[in-house]
């Protein structure tokens, strides 16, 4: 298999990603206890079989009692994967899979994939239709045209459940959603904008039906294939091409672009010549959605037409056209009113929704997380993918369309309520942490890995330049670390940089730098050359503190206390900080800080204080609201003890500073954390379950980080450092490979530190 980059990463990643943990992306866990008799009599038989008879006296009680409410089917035969082609139904699975995670991930749809092993259009959508039953909706994927239209046509006048052909309408809502916001910025008038389509395959096609429906004008539209323009009676046209056919002069591309307000392509790369784009309008609107390479690349057009607006289908362009702004909110809204299909008025809202998002003002916490202020303008004419207010905003519009439209079966009376269930159903720190990495790549760092002989470590190491989240700096033997990346079976070992305490040639200038940093603290010149060769942390932190290396990973063969002293040597503390640590704790619905979980073993009231600021300041940066809670035995001097005063101490002195956030303590963590205990005190100042838990001293923050870890069903991210100089991350010495990538990338981002 060739190495070559694949979008930031290579072929070898993406098998490993696939392969390790287990194999495939997916996997089914039981949403009811099954722990007792009683449980399994409960889920199998005989309690089955009431729900069994309740449905079939009623079948709209199948929404009530099981999964099908929230259960889209993936469906294709593989016949036009992606942009591979027809690769068959086997090797579409993985796009499958990864589609069913989309929807898991971006708007709690529960999802399944299914390939079907037929080019038979008909014996297609029987096997389909027969599957109504079981799902909520169906949601096609990478089926050829003209089949899919056929097969979408039929699927849809055959079942009562909302039926999409996503690379057809997805493609079309963001497409529409950019081309109504781009009409905005520019002055135009969408009933009078002239339009040129390059390509007439699915997408095409149904982009330009949507475009139609929203406004613009049939006659307006002139769509390309290879032969040039659709005109009327033009011969080898489909019924699908020839009702977007014109009568036009145009003879081709380049003269139907002459004038034209708008080019949307969805053809295939370098179909667009920069020369044409200069005989377009005014302020021309091009979307080159072509993929990987677009029809045109954004420097082209803007050397040629700098007044350009330009969408294209990449991540590393502003104005991704991107799917999944579309479709699992599309379906979150058709679900949720158990809509009967997904019409054209559902599908405007969508556009219009997601272009009235892009029109508003960024939260603060998305901003961080991006690592840039992102604003409505030329550059940012569709949302980020990972605005966590995509399923509210999206699925909301589409829900109401579908019942002002009368496609709904159920109703939605309170829409401020459903938009609260919304937000509620994901948890805004997988949003940030998305786009953290997206922050990663667009500003990419020169990482050091300190103990790049591990192979955890340099497995991370090559995930971190793969990925494109910058250049891996590797410390180590130098054949230990090229025979592990052989090992590893990495095509280019020597494009690595290791660091060698024994050849450096930066060993004289550390030796000097750490002499003067540490002579009046006990070190002879000599102990210091020592360390320098001998101790890969004070090499590695010296590389940093030179400037050689951005940031440091370290802590896979060493305690966390050793690594600390280590470091500290080397690097300091931000001015009038507080080094300290945080482990944040990662479920569904829910993040939980805890601090300071790492470094102070009995902080007073003022360092309290401090890592209560500083940990609601993370938390913000993460996409929550922090509610902190000062944690103790005693919940408001019941009981008294003698270990009180420095929590009371450190609220008193938030109360003088006022720092934004709700606080409240000292509490025990049922008090903070369970709404019936909170209710015993009316008193308290949070609104609700705390988020960030300042815990008394090290001995029971590091307890609870650990025993949440071992026994919570949460995934944990951490210990994070706090409050050093220079981004620094210390992993566990049990971390896994994403375990440390992930720290990473959070130190490279500069969302902790």
């Amino acid at each position: 298999m060739a190495e070559e980059s694949k979008g930031g990463f290579t072929a070898r990643e993406a098998l490993f990603y696939h392969e390790t943990i287990r194999p495939g992306k997916l996997e089914i866990n039981a949403t009811k206890p099954l722990t007792s008799q009683r449980d399994l009599s409960l889920a199998y038989s005989p309690g089955v079989a009431v729900p069994v008879e309740a449905i079939a006296a009623d079948p709209a009680l199948a929404a009530r009692y099981t999964t099908r409410s929230n259960m889209v089917a993936v469906i294709s035969n593989g016949t036009a994967i992606l942009g591979l082609g027809n690769l068959g139904a086997l090797a579409a699975k993985p796009v499958m899979e990864g589609k069913a995670v989309l929807f898991k991930r971006f708007a709690d749809v529960d999802s399944i994939d299914i390939e079907l092993a037929t080019e038979d259009p008909e014996a297609f959508i029987n096997a389909v239709a027969l599957m109504e039953p079981s799902f909520g909706g169906i949601n096609l994927e990478d089926i050829k045209a003209p089949e899919c239209f056929i097969i979408e046509a039929a699927l849809r006048e055959r079942m009562k459940i909302p039926v999409m052909h996503d690379d057809q309408h997805g493609t079309a809502i963001i497409t529409a959603a950019g081309l109504l916001n781009a009409c905005h910025l520019t002055g135009r008038d969408i009933r009078d904008v002239k339009v040129v389509v390059n390509g007439a395959g699915a997408a095409a096609i149904a982009c330009t039906a949507l475009i139609k429906a929203m406004g613009v004008r049939h006659d307006n539209v002139i769509m390309c294939d290879r032969s040039g323009p659709l005109t009327p009676g033009r011969a080898e046209m489909d019924q699908w091409k020839s009702a977007h056919a014109v009568a036009t002069s145009a003879t081709s591309l380049e003269e139907a672009l002459v004038g034209a307000d708008i080019f949307l392509g969805l053809s295939a790369a370098g179909a667009l010549k920069p020369q044409w784009v200069e005989k377009m309008a005014d302020k021309p609107i091009i979307f080159a959605m072509a993929n990987p390479v677009p029809e045109i690349m954004p420097d082209e057009a803007k050397a040629v037409r700098p007044d350009a607006i330009i969408a294209t289908g990449r991540s590393d362009f502003p104005n991704q056209v991107n799917n999944v702004l579309g479709f699992p909110f599309i379906f979150r809204g058709a679900l949720d009113v158990q809509a009967t299909t997904i019409n054209e008025e559902m599908k405007i809202a969508a556009a219009e929704a997601i272009a009235g998002l892009a029109r508003q003002q960024v939260p603060e916490e998305v901003a961080l997380a991006y690592g840039k202020n992102q604003k409505f303008g030329t550059d940012y004419i569709i949302p980020a993918p990972f605005d966590p207010r995509l399923i509210e905003v999206v699925s909301s519009a589409v829900a109401k369309a579908a019942m002002d439209s009368g496609v709904a079966q159920a109703r939605i009376e309170d829409f401020d309520a459903y938009r609260l269930h919304l937000r509620s159903r994901l948890n805004p720190t997988t949003s940030v942490l998305s786009g953290v990495y997206e922050v990663a790549r667009s500003n990419p760092k020169r990482m050091v890995f300190a103990e790049a002989e591990e192979e955890v470590v340099l497995r991370a190491a090559i995930q971190y330049r793969d990925f494109g989240y910058g250049t891996p700096i590797l410390v180590g033997r130098t054949k230990a670390v090229l025979d592990k990346l052989h090992q590893l079976s990495v095509g280019d070992p020597g494009s690595f940089e290791i660091q060698n305490s024994a050849d450096s040639e930066h060993v004289p200038a550390m030796v000097a730098y750490l002499y003067k940093r540490l002579q009046r603290r006990g070190f002879t010149e000599r102990d210091v050359r020592r360390m320098v060769n001998q101790d890969r942390n004070v090499f590695a932190s010296l590389l940093v503190a030179l400037g050689h290396g951005d940031g440091m990973i370290t802590g896979m063969t060493r305690t966390f206390a050793q690594t600390v002293r280590e470091v500290t040597l080397v690097l300091d503390a931000k001015e009038g900080a507080l080094p300290f640590g945080i482990h944040m704790m990662i479920g569904k619905n829910h993040t939980t800080f805890l601090a300071d979980t790492t470094m102070n073993e009995r902080p007073n009231a003022e360092a309290l204080a401090h890592i209560a600021k500083e940990t609601a300041a993370v938390a913000r940066r993460m996409g929550h609201e922090p509610r902190v809670a000062f944690l103790s035995y005693s919940t408001f001097g019941n009981p008294s003890g003698q270990w009180l005063d420095n929590i009371r101490a450190a609220v008193a002195i938030l109360d003088r500073e006022d720092p934004g956030f709700e606080y409240e303590g000292e509490m025990a963590p049922d008090a903070a954390l369970n709404p019936k205990v909170m209710a015993l005190y009316p008193f308290s100042r949070l609104s609700g379950p705390a988020n960030v838990l300042v815990m008394p001293g090290l001995q029971s923050a590091n307890l609870s980080a650990k025993l949440l870890r071992e026994l919570g069903s949460n995934a944990t991210i951490g210990p994070m450092m706090i409050g050093m100089a220079k981004p620094v991350q210390i992993v566990p010495m049990t971390a896994s490979v994403p375990d440390v990538l992930t720290l990473a990338v959070l130190a490279s981002a500069g969302v902790v530190g």
